[in-house]
């Protein structure tokens, strides 16, 4: 028997940036919103002396079970995929907020150039510049356009900054100065500085002083703690959803998360959606909740899996490189798009131990098109960056490689090289070819009886060659920086299906076209405009940027957008063939 709710204005799938801060605007505007959220209730309260690593680092106490659900995996398209289940590799988060709360706080703008990748390299570099293999195209959006979402979301996150000197333009400063530097930061900067580059402080989401936001919801200052990935904050000092857009959603009296529900189907008629159907996981219950809209607004590979199972879309096909759902899986992985230089030091000695998730320095001389590619085979770039998040003490123990993993070697080397080491990390953009695709897994199915993702990935020459590129920057820098012992990353041949940066996206991309995309440029799907699908699945590609600061300016497009639809009498909000707004 089906249990039945009352109809609302909106449902939500997913409590994080993506579907927090649609729950604040609509909730503010007086709609009644229903927020979905599988894993279980959270409060600050929760956090405060949470710093536990047996707990958060090895136990993985914020992620999903994967013995209940999971993904699989596989490099090519003839193999048999294989299911993760140790969260040693796959970090994805679950509980109120979601991943939105154990992450660092690295809150960047994308460029221009990544809105309009496809068309800016063909003009400037010509069609024969892009690999066969990659599916490159434009978003549909610019950055004209987007920046004032990016604003808005800086503003509420109070994210803590200062100017890229070779960034984009900006209508505001950030809302609050960047963090304290260290002794590590000034090094960076001024070998970065002497070999001609630009370095400044990276945008973050761990806060400099206390900050009221525009609704009113106080974020307060860090205390350089160093617990932040994988933890939420003990001082509610991190920009989360827990201590703002869902604060101020319950404080409105429209809002209500209801946690421990597992969403299985998005309800539809075929031309629009009706719902969303759940199980309630406390008492095995399956529930439906009708909605005038739905939003899914989960991680990518959630998002991916609800519209593959609920039949919405075309699912991409990788032979015909036909159909949509699924297409352009990307990301960051930390093996190839997120590589390190690590410098051991003798006569220089570092505070390891305080810091913060976003206590970082860069320079954006490689990034997106910011140098000329003409006599380099391939394009984009990469972030330049070392981070201080600080060092805990259980799962922090650099040596040199060659050292004993064990013993007194092992012990005397942990002990010297522990406040003596920098990592300098290079992590590029990840470029979509048209053999990385999720789909559903034939052979393997959650605990309910429904098949788990499948995701296709393998390395590409695009991304060993920017990859490479970066090692070589990244051992410049760190020679200018007086290490005595440089040790760079290897690039692998292939992927090897750990999915532990958190930065995972495509496969519901965003785009002008409907035939080569899922959703316009206010998130709402072309198949059913009462469906908005919202966060990083949108991205057609990752720039080399972290994807954060994209998600929540285009989480605060598409609330702009559902208001709209909602006051209206429906349709569309962007007409596909000119490509602008109707509304």
């Amino acid at each position: 028997m089906v249990k039945k709710f009352d109809k609302v204005d909106v449902v939500i799938v997913g409590t994080g940036w993506s579907g927090g801060i649609p729950a604040a605007e609509l909730t503010k505007k007086g709609y009644k919103v229903v927020a979905l959220e599988r894993g279980k209730e959270k409060t600050r309260e929760d956090f405060v002396g949470s710093k536990d690593e047996l707990r958060y680092n090895r136990r993985f106490a914020l992620m999903q079970d994967l013995t209940k659900e999971t993904l699989t995996s596989r490099n090519e398209m003839d193999e048999v995929a294989k299911p993760i289940r140790n969260n040693s590799g796959l970090v994805v988060g679950t509980d109120t907020g979601g991943s939105s709360m154990h992450w660092n706080g690295i809150t960047y703008r994308y460029y221009p150039y990544d809105f309009e990748i496809y068309s800016e390299t063909v003009k400037k570099y010509g069609k024969d510049k892009i690999p066969k293999d990659m599916t490159l195209q434009d978003w549909g959006i610019t950055y004209d356009e987007l920046e004032p979402y990016y604003d808005q979301f800086e503003k509420t996150a109070g994210i803590s900054g200062e100017d890229n000197p070779l960034g984009p333009p900006r209508s505001d400063d950030y809302p609050n100065p960047p963090l304290k530097k260290n002794t590590q930061i000034r090094l960076f900067q001024k070998a970065a500085t002497d070999l001609g580059y630009h370095p400044y402080m990276s945008p973050a989401g761990n806060l400099s002083q206390q900050y009221t936001n525009p609704d009113g919801e106080t974020i307060n200052a860090c205390m350089y703690c160093s617990y932040c990935a994988l933890y939420g904050c003990d001082f509610g000092a991190k920009s989360d959803p827990l201590v703002t857009v869902l604060e101020t959603a319950r404080k409105t009296g429209n809002f209500e998360i209801r946690n421990e529900s597992y969403v299985t189907r998005v309800l539809h008629d075929g031309k629009k959606a009706t719902g969303l159907q759940y199980t309630d996981i406390k008492t095995g219950e399956v529930c439906e909740q009708p909605a005038d809209l739905v939003i899914v607004a989960g991680f990518a590979f959630t998002n991916n899996r609800l519209l593959l199972l609920s039949e919405i879309g075309k699912p991409y096909n990788p032979e015909t490189r036909k159909g949509v759902i699924g297409k352009n899986m990307a990301g960051h992985d930390n093996n190839i798009d997120i590589v390190n230089v690590v410098g051991f030091f003798e006569d220089k000695k570092f505070n390891s131990y305080a810091g913060a998730g976003s206590l970082q320095t860069c320079y954006a001389d490689y990034c997106a098109d910011n140098f000329d590619h003409k006599d380099h085979d391939f394009i984009h770039g990469l972030d330049i960056e070392t981070t201080s998040a600080g060092q805990r003490p259980i799962t922090a123990n650099p040596v040199p490689k060659g050292t004993p993993t064990w013993g007194k070697e092992f012990k005397d080397k942990s002990l010297h090289y522990t406040s003596r080491h920098m990592v300098v990390r290079l992590q590029k953009a990840a470029l979509p070819s048209y053999h990385n695709y999720y789909d559903l897994d034939p052979t393997y199915k959650d605990e309910f009886g429904d098949p788990l993702l499948r995701v296709t990935r393998k390395y590409t020459d695009q991304d060993r060659k920017l990859a490479e590129f970066g090692i070589t920057k990244g051992l410049e820098l760190m020679e200018e920086m007086g290490a005595d012992i440089i040790e760079p990353a290897n690039v692998p041949d292939d992927f090897p299906h750990t999915y532990t940066s958190g930065h995972y996206g495509g496969g519901v991309i965003m785009g002008a076209d409907p035939e080569t995309s899922a959703v316009n440029n206010y998130s709402q799907m072309w198949d059913m405009e009462n469906l908005f699908v919202v966060g990083g699945s949108a991205f057609p590609h990752f720039s080399n940027y972290n994807p954060t600061g994209t998600i929540g300016a285009l989480a605060y497009r598409a609330a702009e957008g559902m208001d709209t639809y909602l006051k209206g009498e429906g349709g569309l909000l962007v007409d596909a063939a000119a490509d602008t707004k109707i509304i």
